[in-house]
């Protein structure tokens, strides 16, 4: 009987263990798929990538980001947006410049905004239509691809 007793308590410390990681990892990664033709050839529609929260320290040029996609009229939600999201409110881009980087006109860009473009610029919606985007709207930093 007490050996009984021991695997039951141990069945359940690992089953409590499991949902408390799963519950941890939901709350710092998620999965989005791509939907359009912005990032090719990086990224192609039906791609499934990981994406981490991030520390706004961590952000670098170059990186691929998650953002809130601006409204029809060039304006952002007011709020943050929500983790994890809802794929049709998102979009996926790089950082070509962060706040205080000189852009190649000679712009400095301001405090709290980036510079966001998408890999193939003939298919891409981004900062050269909306300017700048708002760091606070940005959802995070892609890891890697989903298997």
């Amino acid at each position: 009987m007490a050996e009984l007793l021991v695997v039951i308590l141990a069945t359940a410390t690992l089953t409590l263990a499991v949902t408390a990681l799963t519950i941890q990892v939901r709350h710092r990664i998620m999965v989005v798929t791509v939907t359009g033709d912005s990032m090719r050839p990086t990224y192609r529609p039906g791609d499934r990538i990981l994406v981490g929260r991030y520390d706004p320290s961590e952000l670098k040029t170059g990186q691929v980001v998650v953002i809130e996609r601006p409204s029809a009229h060039g304006g952002w939600p007011a709020a943050r947006p929500r983790w994890p999201g809802t794929s049709g409110d998102l979009m996926i881009k790089r950082v070509a410049a962060l706040p205080g980087d000189t852009l190649t006109t000679g712009t400095v860009v301001p405090p709290g905004k980036l510079v966001v473009l998408g890999d193939n610029p003939a298919a891409s919606l981004d900062s050269r239509q909306f300017g700048y985007c708002p760091v606070d709207q940005l959802l995070g930093i892609v890891i890697r691809r989903a298997r």
